[in-house]
């Protein structure tokens, strides 16, 4: 039996949501009915490590997304895949225009994010105007799909959710290693938040809420890297916020969640958000902002987690205390991710789409 050839995008292998999800599909298809290929604009990137020797690696070499349309176009052209998956909205949108000049073979976007929300620049927008031309659309949320169909007439029959799978054998294999990360203070509780340092983040509102925590005995780890770093720090010194600490980009940020007594997500938007999936698969409690995105699709109330609106910040910060005086089922948490999220069970929904896709 021939096998279907795939062609994965992506920017690069950095250690982001979308690059993770990709590199997760690909290494786990079938090699049975799937040849899966990566072509990437620049090779690099930490889940180089993490992807399977038998994957092939396309590197176009490229640092603008824009100036990579040409080269994608022509590999697209040389191959001659069944399938091109795109995983990053950008490459989506600009791919969108030119689906029909290969008739033989069949188009996927992943959506990264709730579209309105992230692509606010008029010349990407555009492009939306053409998305109806890929055959199939994964949505990770029904926020997101809601978006796509209404705010840019998006043929519903054209787009599948499926939701981001969580792999617990990466992540026990982290945890066995993990220590308790220096700066958990002894008598203290441990609070930690991940995620790139930009405003879409919300860091901003989980340091104003921070300052009405002053007084207690709580420490915020934040763990990541980003264009507003500076801000940020000078944000804690205005705030006067001695039990707050930038930890920058971690290699091991499990370690982090299985010690935590929290995790906060403090976003103002997302798409499907991997940490919050992570945190429950660590065991780990969380209290997530009531943002767009699929939180109210991953929290199970009391059960893995909460949802308040960290604009009201001493409502959140009043949470955060609450939270703290409770004891949770740290095996219930990670059953209530594993039973709904696990590697296995979305893997053979995205295995099914691109099945059904060249029938």
């Amino acid at each position: 039996m021939k096998k279907i050839s795939v062609i994965f995008i992506l920017p690069d292998l950095e250690t982001g949501g979308a690059e993770r999800i990709v590199t997760t599909i690909a290494n786990h298809l079938s090699r049975d009915r799937f040849e899966p290929k990566i072509l990437l604009l620049r090779k690099q990137g930490g889940y180089l490590n993490f992807l399977k020797k038998d994957v092939e690696i396309i590197d176009i070499n490229t640092e603008r997304i824009r100036h990579s349309l040409k080269p994608i176009l022509r590999e697209i052209y040389r191959r001659r895949p069944d399938i091109v998956f795109s995983g990053f909205g950008e490459v989506n949108a600009y791919l969108s225009l030119f689906i029909k000049l290969f008739p033989r073979t069949k188009f996927i976007a992943r959506e990264t994010n709730v579209v309105s929300q992230h692509v606010t620049r008029k010349e990407i927008r555009f492009f939306y105007n053409f998305y109806n031309n890929y055959q199939k659309i994964i949505a990770q949320s029904d926020d997101m799909m809601k978006d796509l169909v209404s705010n840019f007439n998006i043929k519903k029959k054209k787009i599948t959710k499926i939701n981001n799978p969580v792999d617990f054998d990466f992540i026990d294999e982290k945890l066995s290693i993990a220590v308790k990360p220096e700066g958990f203070k002894y008598n203290y509780k441990n609070v930690v938040a991940i995620g790139n340092l930009s405003a879409r983040k919300g860091f901003d509102n989980l340091l104003k809420v921070f300052s009405r925590l002053k007084n207690k005995n709580i420490m915020l780890h934040i763990l990541g890297d980003g264009k507003d770093k500076e801000v940020l720090l000078q944000m804690k010194e205005f705030l006067g916020l001695k039990n707050v600490i930038f930890h920058g980009r971690q290699e091991n940020p499990y370690q982090f969640l299985k010690y935590a007594d929290l995790f906060i997500l403090s976003s103002r938007y997302e798409g499907f958000p991997n940490v919050l999936l992570e945190a429950g698969a660590c065991g780990t409690y969380s209290l997530a902002n009531n943002c767009p995105g699929g939180i109210n699709e991953i929290i199970q109330n009391n059960v893995n987690g909460e949802i308040g609106n960290i604009e009201n910040y001493e409502d959140f910060a009043q949470k955060i205390i609450t939270v703290m005086q409770q004891n949770y089922n740290r095996d219930a948490i990670r059953n209530s991710i594993k039973s709904r999220f696990s590697k296995n069970i979305i893997l053979d929904k995205y295995e099914k789409v691109l099945l059904d896709l060249v029938k």
